[in-house]
């Protein structure tokens, strides 16, 4: 377990302590006692150092046990920034360039095709203008369609098909599943688009973690742990819960048609507690408030913590721009045929978004900020013109809430001085 985390006054820091007590007042009252989140954990840092955390609510409703500072959460696709250093850490090493097609490294993917029509197995389908490539998969651009939480809606036969060939929600969790399953399974089911034709949000990241195995010779969460994990001192980041942690795993909610609180994962039989051999990358760890506060105190430092470098200031700068073609936002990118997720104002990097407009992203802020989230509500972003971060973490799955403007909100006001 990770030592307590210290906390400095947010005055030693340039931030205001009457403003960052609101955090607490504000997800106490409109969150926790009005039912909308079991318990929540938010971390402000500045300067590298925590200024503000908040430990409020229930991590179990049902044992009625409160929330802790080191209790597991279900980061899920906050495991995706992650995974895209991971890959970027074997770019340093020369093993690939971005350009690179992904069949140079997956053969079987040489000649996949695009959807124009049918369902699954039953498909029309047409030649890609061009192959997929390494920066596509990295930056949503490849194709690929949504599993699991993030179906977008707008490729409802694709992401049927997914459900058909076995990725559905929790696939991850199958007994026995690989990456390379996954990968076999998925030349079954055409491309959702020419790759860089749009950006889609997608389980694109489990294919960054396959190549991760099959470029490094060693398997994903054996990766993880040795070139990110064990040198930043993230003892409690993992694909499944250990047993001697299992009394720290929070449970998992979601809200019923009444709007209440119900049961989505318990932390008493959770899928997490494994064994698990399909190492998501783009949505399958489990972490803790300290342990992501130094992944993203890392990022924050241009890939170095406590003198332990895991990437090159150059490889994150290069990370952290918008990829997007023609240098367009998200929903630029976008095919609108549902509420898009994500902010207006934001481009995508390798692995990040990043705000491009504050007056468009209609939240308070700064432009180069990056940041993403998870499913279960969690969050993070990283504010390099403040040298702020924020990470905030909950459990409350297959939720729409306004959670991060109203954390930003909150927090910026906070910056008082330099």
């Amino acid at each position: 377990m990770n030592e307590k985390i210290q906390v400095v006054a947010p005055e030693s820091v340039g931030l205001s302590s009457s403003q960052l007590s609101k955090l607490s007042n504000f997800f106490q009252s409109e969150y926790i006692d009005a039912g909308r989140l079991a318990g929540c954990m938010i971390a402000v840092a500045r300067h590298g150092k925590v200024a503000h955390l908040s430990v409020l609510g229930k991590a179990d409703m049902e044992q009625n046990r409160s929330m802790r500072e080191d209790d597991l959460f279900r980061i899920y696709s906050m495991s995706k920034p992650i995974t895209s250093v991971a890959l970027m850490n074997l770019y340093e090493d020369g093993l690939f360039q971005l350009s690179d097609p992904v069949s140079k490294f997956i053969p079987e993917w040489k000649n996949l095709e695009v959807y124009a029509g049918g369902k699954y197995p039953n498909w029309e389908t047409k030649p890609c203008d061009r192959e997929m490539t390494i920066s596509d998969l990295l930056t949503h651009q490849s194709g690929i369609a949504a599993g699991s939480f993030g179906a977008s809606g707008n490729y409802p036969e694709i992401e049927q098909a997914y459900r058909d060939i076995g990725l559905g929600p929790d696939w991850f969790q199958t007994k026995g599943l690989t990456l390379k399953d996954t990968i076999n399974a998925l030349t079954s089911v055409p491309l959702a688009f020419s790759p860089g034709d749009y950006w889609n949000y997608s389980i694109s990241t489990d294919i960054c973690g396959y190549l991760v195995e099959v470029i490094s010779d060693r398997k994903f969460d054996v990766f993880l742990k040795d070139a990110i994990f064990d040198p930043l001192g993230m003892t409690d980041t993992s694909f499944e819960v250990d047993p001697s942690k299992a009394s720290r795993l929070t449970s998992n909610y979601t809200h019923g048609l009444d709007g209440k609180l119900e049961l989505f994962d318990s932390a008493t039989d959770s899928g997490f507690f494994g064994p698990i051999s399909y190492f998501s990358g783009a949505g399958g760890l489990i972490s803790t408030m300290a342990d992501y506060l130094r992944f993203a105190q890392m990022l924050l430092n241009k890939g170095e913590l406590e003198g332990t470098r895991i990437i090159s200031p150059k490889t994150l700068d290069l990370m952290t721009q918008n990829h997007l073609t023609a240098g367009g936002t998200m929903q630029d990118r976008e095919k609108k045929k549902s509420l898009s997720l994500r902010s207006p104002g934001h481009g995508f990097g390798l692995g990040f978004s990043m705000v491009l407009d504050v007056a468009q992203s209609e939240s308070i802020g700064s432009v180069g900020e990056f940041r993403w989230g998870g499913a279960a509500s969690t969050a993070f972003w990283i504010d390099p013109l403040e040298d702020l971060l924020v990470v905030f973490m909950t459990q409350l799955t297959r939720a729409t809430t306004q959670i991060r403007p109203q954390l930003k909100s909150l927090i910026y006001p906070a910056i008082t001085g330099a």
